[in-house]
């Protein structure tokens, strides 16, 4: 175990990936990720191993990412939203190729350019593909300092275990804010190398294709991709119940929604309402059974996204009608505070007592 730091968010990332044996990184600079860019320049030079490149684009960028996973390094990248959407033909091939990789997202306002302001708006393209083609990659949400260090870490874990693209989905507030952090030892690596590309060696000649011509043999190639994705369903969900027992309602929310939820459900409760949060921190897998354990005894919900509300069709879909869902969500960057969230939900909580 290290010693505590203040860090920043994007900072954490960087040092966590090093110590959790990353030894590749390709990005490209937009903001509010910049600085993690910064910070892998400056450290994986000092780092034995490690490579650093600036590659000529976000398309390049995720390319070289993949190959560096088929040689066997732990590689990451990392951007901001519209750059993430220029990587996406490069994560659905890291899929089909069934190669490790760590895709950081810092949010920022969108669609289109947008702003460089702290959202929510990716949640579709994290969560259900983002690229073409059958395929899912697990996204793990962070709420706060400590758990990004720790849940960048278990990326790695996560990506060599099921061979798989791991999608760290933040935003530009958790990227810039600073928190104290206490950075965990991460366990040895434990991956098969059965698909490293080594070189030929004595053998006969290797290689990893993502080019499958055969419709049988792609949709052999889907199945089988289809089944480990419910092996992760039913093994990698992960998220927080937080004053949960005796809720009447209860909010949902991720990431720095979450803390926004956390500051008005304390309001909320010293004016008596009985207010709990169900936080997803895998937003991939999603935590449906555990929404629907609560279900049975809560009949009111708030979804609170920094978006237009794309998590909310998550949430009624886990729910399929047991309960009545309320919405409330700031896109496009704005940020709003806990007094003005637990004013909603009084008066949501109000009207839904008449």
């Amino acid at each position: 175990m290290h010693k505590k730091v203040l860090m920043s968010g994007n900072h954490v990332i960087g040092e966590a990936a090093i110590l959790a044996g990353c030894r590749f990184y390709a990005g490209y600079p937009i903001t509010p990720q910049n600085e993690l860019a910064e910070y892998m320049a400056e450290h994986m030079r000092k780092t034995p191993g490690g490579i650093f490149i600036q590659a000529e684009s976000e398309i390049a960028a995720i390319n070289m990412v993949l190959g560096a996973a088929a040689a066997g390094a732990r590689a990451m990248t990392s951007s901001s939203s519209p750059g993430i959407s220029l990587k996406q033909e490069g994560i659905s091939f890291l899929a089909c190729d069934e190669l490790p990789a760590v895709i950081v997202n810092i949010m920022r306002g969108g669609p289109g350019l947008g702003n460089i302001a702290p959202s929510q708006g990716d949640y579709f393209q994290a969560t259900k593909g983002g690229g073409h083609g059958d395929y899912r990659t697990p996204v793990l949400a962070p709420a706060h300092i400590q758990e990004l260090a720790d849940l960048t870490m278990d990326a790695f874990d996560l990506a060599d275990r099921y061979r798989t693209p791991v999608v760290i989905l933040a935003d530009g507030m958790m990227g810039q804010m600073m928190e104290p952090v206490i950075f965990k030892t991460p366990p040895p690596r434990q991956y098969d190398e059965s698909y490293v590309l080594k070189g030929k060696e004595m053998g006969k000649s290797r290689f990893i294709r993502g080019l499958i011509l055969d419709a049988i043999r792609m949709e052999e190639h889907n199945w089988k991709l289809y089944r480990k994705y419910q092996v992760m369903a039913q093994k990698e969900v992960r998220y927080e119940a937080h004053l949960i027992e005796d809720a009447e309602i209860v909010i949902v929310a991720y990431g720095t929604a979450a803390r926004i939820a956390k500051g008005a459900i304390k309001r909320l409760r010293e004016e008596g309402y009985a207010v709990g949060l169900l936080r997803p921190i895998t937003l991939w897998p999603f935590p449906e059974k555990e929404l629907r354990e609560i279900a049975k005894k809560v009949n009111s919900f708030i979804v609170f996204e920094m978006s237009t509300g794309q998590m909310l069709e998550d949430v009624k879909l886990a729910l399929e009608g047991r309960a009545h869902i309320d919405f409330y969500g700031r896109p496009g960057g704005v940020i709003p505070t806990p007094a003005e969230l637990a004013k909603v939900i009084a008066y949501k909580a109000r009207r839904n007592e008449r």
